[in-house]
């Protein structure tokens, strides 16, 4: 049996190339290069760089974007990061075909939000019609495609 991965502090770091959802690959298959963890950005580096990611197609590493947001913000902005970040990873479900996980992170990360007011030109309501409504479609066995799929966090006349 294989030791596992840990970083500095101990924790289970899997070392395994991921691809573009971030499912695992074989080790020395070629992957998409993870986020970096911790990376204290401000709100509209957050934003931009989350969205680039979800045009990408590639919502698990906008989902680390979220996170860092999430832990290294203010306390008062953690609800808006937490429930983005539960979308993205929501949207990263549905994109691997897993519909019940899908379309329940996408309505938790929603229902999270709901109670957000828009910041950083994020429009929320809209976002969490997106979400809402993709569950939906989730749920009713539509395949997903995670680029095609990218919500657009500043609203349709955002062109960030």
């Amino acid at each position: 049996m294989n030791a596992r991965d840990r970083d500095v502090e101990g924790r289970a770091r899997s070392a395994r190339p991921r691809d573009g959802l971030g499912r695992p690959l074989a080790y020395g298959a070629a992957g998409v290069e993870r986020q970096p963890e911790g990376v204290v950005r401000s709100g509209a580096e957050t934003v931009r760089e989350a969205q680039r990611l979800l045009d990408a197609g590639m919502p698990f590493h906008a989902h680390e974007v979220f996170e860092d947001a999430w832990k290294s913000g203010p306390e008062g902005e953690a609800p808006l990061w937490r429930g983005l970040a539960q979308l993205a990873v929501g949207l990263t479900h549905a994109a691997r075909g897993n519909a019940v996980g899908g379309a329940r992170l996408l309505r938790r990360g929603a229902d999270g939000l709901a109670g957000c007011g828009d910041a950083y030109g994020i429009d929320v309501a809209g976002v969490v019609g997106w979400a809402r409504g993709l569950a939906d479609r989730v749920e009713a066995g539509e395949e997903i495609d995670p680029a095609g799929e990218a919500p657009r966090l500043g609203g349709p006349a955002d062109p960030a």
